[in-house]
């Protein structure tokens, strides 16, 4: 994933996932649009689990979450996100049962590798 990163991120550094929204086409075979894809680091998940105390299973259900909300254009990282995708991403993991995620580690709530 540190090449994947340092390519389309420009980031030097390995990373846990990483989200492709898709291209838009002016006609699509698809039913329903095709919003794109994500690529997780199964090495940092069961990593990140480890040391979460956690399954790497639910650690993968956890950067699913964030990388799919990216693909619905939240962006933490962009100034004008005001916390929408804290939050957002607070109220499905509660919703799905799943622990702490990616935003709150960044926040120095718990510990964990990421770019």
């Amino acid at each position: 994933m540190k090449s994947l990163n340092r390519r389309f991120r420009r980031k030097d550094q390995a990373t846990d996932v990483l989200s492709f929204p898709a291209l838009p086409e002016p006609k699509t075979r698809l039913k329903t649009p095709y919003a794109g894809d994500i690529a997780i680091s199964a090495e940092i998940a069961a990593e990140n689990a480890r040391t979460l105390g956690h399954t790497a299973g639910l650690e993968i259900k956890i950067l699913a979450l964030h990388g799919i909300l990216h693909l619905r254009g939240y962006d933490h990282e962009n100034k004008n996100d005001h916390g929408k995708m804290a939050r957002r991403e607070a109220c499905l993991r509660r919703e799905f049962r799943l622990p702490v995620g990616l935003i709150e580690r960044a926040a120095g709530s718990r510990p964990r590798r990421r770019a």
